[in-house]
């Protein structure tokens, strides 16, 4: 089995991740973008375009795009990929389809922007965590993310970024402004959705008096710590720098514990928006701050 197809597996948690976020992207197209002229990129954003010009159904429009995309699919990303996106593909025109009585929450295209692009970013998030799109353009943007190495938010606003200068065409400039805000907060949104909150911190820890940091760490706040070898650039001695991964709420503590063994010591903090690997376990507590959890 390839690489690709390997990631592309399809399985049934994958499916019910396709219709859930396909139902939001659904939802956020007709009550926010479609009745503000919100064009947010993609397959759906150029219906959005169409439907000014000419009037006809953003369902139709997405169907008929989809199908040339979805043979280039199957080519480059492998079987697995294209029967996910098939269902996609399939599914949201669909939804669109059946959503279109729904009226819009809002006439005030800021709030369409910031609220449609956050709630779309969350439906794209939940399809692409299956390895899947919704079809379109989400297309060309998990092919980009494959073979081009970019970040998926990235991906997605380079070749949604190229769909809004279309938008020139059928609105004026005030309304691709308040597109440009909706594809800023739907790229956002999407890596936010793949790699969390950035709610753990990875510290490192240079100081005179190490073990006793070490001592702390390992037995009084049940967290795993790493030894690496430095070499100071002022005196050029040898040192021990620590390195431990912690909940963004026991930051406070650690960082007491470390000024009471040594007022001196230099400590790096960092962002870690995720945590993996043996002697680590990551999980979501109450208050939704990922725990990063020494196993003895």
């Amino acid at each position: 089995m390839t690489r690709i197809a390997k990631m592309y597996k399809f399985n049934f948690v994958d499916i019910i991740y396709i219709i859930a976020g396909s139902v939001i992207a659904a939802l956020s197209f007709q009550v926010f973008l479609l009745p503000n002229n919100i064009v947010s990129g993609g397959v759906s954003g150029f219906s959005i375009v169409v439907n000014s010009l000419w009037g006809w159904s953003p369902a139709i429009v997405q169907y008929a795009i989809n199908i040339p995309l979805l043979v280039l699919c199957f080519w480059l990303l492998g079987k697995s990929a294209g029967y996910k996106t098939i269902l996609g593909s399939l599914l949201l025109p669909l939804l669109i389809g059946i959503m279109s009585p729904l009226e819009p929450l809002t006439q005030d295209p800021l709030l369409a922007s910031v609220f449609g692009g956050l709630t779309t970013g969350i439906g794209l998030g939940i399809v692409f965590r299956s390895k899947a799109s919704t079809g379109g353009t989400s297309i060309l943007a998990q092919i980009i993310y494959e073979y081009g190495h970019l970040p998926l938010g990235i991906s997605t606003a380079i070749v949604d970024g190229t769909i809004i200068f279309f938008a020139l065409i059928a609105f004026d400039i005030e309304t691709v402004m308040f597109s440009l805000i909706t594809l800023f907060v739907i790229s956002r949104t999407i890596d936010l959705m793949q790699v969390g909150l950035n709610r753990a911190k990875n510290v490192f820890i240079i100081s005179d008096s190490p073990q006793d940091i070490r001592e702390e760490i390992l037995h009084t706040m049940r967290r795993g710590v790493t030894n690496l070898g430095v070499k100071g650039g002022y005196g050029n001695t040898e040192k021990d720098m620590l390195m431990v991964v912690i909940a963004e709420h026991e930051f406070t503590m650690l960082k007491d514990t470390v000024l009471e063994a040594d007022p001196d010591a230099f400590v790096v903090v960092m962002g870690a928006s995720e945590v993996m690997g043996r002697g680590f376990t990551l999980h979501k507590n109450f208050g939704g701050a990922p725990d990063a959890e020494y196993l003895s």
